[in-house]
C-alpha cells in the first residue's frame, strides 16, 4: 500500500498565552482583559498540524525545553497526529512561548520569546529518517536563519520543493531565496520585503509580481480581500476571500500555509492549492462555519 506523502516542517513551537480584551492596548496603556487561556502555537507547530489535518502526514523538526511548556507542546503534536520524533528536548532553556492579546473584533497582537527554538541543531537534518517520504519542506522565520538555510539546502539536494512563509518579516539571504520554490507573505511582510503597500487585490498582485522577480512563485495574502499568486512561468491570478463572520484571525496564516503545502504534495496546482488553503483559512477564522 502506498504511503501518504509527508510534509516536513522545520520551525518553531510556542506555548501561547491568549488574552482576550475589548481592544488592543496602546503604548503606556494598561488594558483590562476578560479571560486568558493556554494555546498550542508557534508558526511551525501550527503549520504542521494544519498539514496533518488537511490529509497528509506531517513531520516536525524543532526543539523544546525540559519544562511543562515542552510537555504541553509535545502532547498537542500528539493530539494533532504530527510525527515529532525529531523535536529535541533541550536542558537549561525554556520552551518557546508567546503572549497574544485578541480584541473584540478578532484582531490580535503578540510578543514571542523564542527560547529553545533558537537552539535547533541543523545537524539533525542529516538523519535520513527525517526525509523519508517527504514531498515538501515548510519553513518560517521564527527560527535562526542558518537553520532555514541548512534545511532548504538539504531539501534541494533531495529534490524536495521548499515553501517559505517569510513571517515574521526579515531579510532573506540570496542563498536561501534561490532555494525557495514558493514564497508566502502577507501584506505587511510583502511591503517589508520591498514591495509596495498592499491594500486590495490589484496591489497584492503587483506585490506578488515584484517579488516573483526574486522567487519562482509568490503568494501574497491580503486578509479579507483575498490573495494573489504570481510565478515566473505564467501564473498570475487573484482569488477573492470567502465572506465569513470572523471570530479570530489568530493562526489563519499558519492554517493557510500548512493546508497549501498538503494540497501541493497531493498533486494540486499552485492555484488550486491556494483556493483549497484559502477555504481552510476562512473556516479557521470563522470557527469552522464558512459555507
Amino acid at each position: 500500500m502506498l504511503q501518504q506523502p509527508v510534509v516536513l516542517v522545520v520551525g518553531s513551537l510556542h506555548h501561547d498565552i491568549m488574552v482576550e480584551a475589548d481592544h488592543l492596548p496602546r503604548a503606556d496603556e494598561t488594558a483590562v482583559g476578560s479571560r486568558w487561556y493556554p494555546k498550542f502555537g508557534g508558526k511551525g507547530g501550527n503549520q504542521a498540524v494544519a498539514a496533518q489535518t488537511a490529509g497528509v502526514r506531517a513531520r516536525m523538526l524543532g526543539a523544546v525545553g525540559q519544562d511543562a511548556f515542552g510537555d504541553f507542546l509535545l502532547a498537542a503534536l500528539d493530539r494533532g497526529g504530527v510525527d515529532h520524533r525529531f523535536v529535541r528536548r533541550i536542558d537549561g532553556v525554556g520552551s518557546g512561548m508567546s503572549v497574544a492579546i485578541q480584541d473584540s473584533a478578532g484582531d490580535y497582537a503578540a510578543t514571542i520569546v523564542s527560547g529553545a527554538n533558537l537552539l535547533i541543531d541543523p545537524r539533525d537534518l542529516d538523519d535520513p529518517l527525517v526525509w523519508e517520504d517527504v514531498r515538501a519542506l515548510v519553513l518560517q522565520n521564527e527560527v535562526p536563519a542558518g537553520v532555514n538555510l541548512a534545511a532548504a539546502r538539504s531539501a534541494r539536494a533531495r529534490g524536495v520543493p521548499v515553501i517559505l512563509n517569510a513571517a515574521p518579516a526579515r531579510e532573506v539571504s540570496p542563498d536561501l531565496g534561490s532555494a525557495v520554490d514558493v514564497l508566502i507573505v502577507n501584506a505587511v511582510e510583502a511591503e517589508m520585503l520591498g514591495a509596495g503597500p498592499v491594500t486590495d487585490l490589484p496591489s497584492a498582485l503587483a506585490a506578488a509580481g515584484y517579488l516573483a522577480a526574486q522567487y519562482d512563485s509568490v503568494v501574497v495574502t491580503a486578509g479579507a480581500h483575498g490573495l494573489a499568486v504570481c510565478s515566473r512561468v505564467g501564473a498570475q491570478v487573484t482569488i477573492p476571500a470567502r465572506k465569513v463572520t470572523v471570530l479570530s484571525t489568530h493562526g489563519a496564516g499558519d492554517c493557510f500555509t500548512g493546508t497549501l503545502a498538503a494540497a501541493l504534495v497531493t498533486g494540486q496546482s499552485l492555484e488550486e492549492a491556494c483556493r483549497t488553503a484559502s477555504d481552510a483559512a476562512a473556516r479557521h477564522v470563522s470557527g469552522g462555519s464558512a459555507a
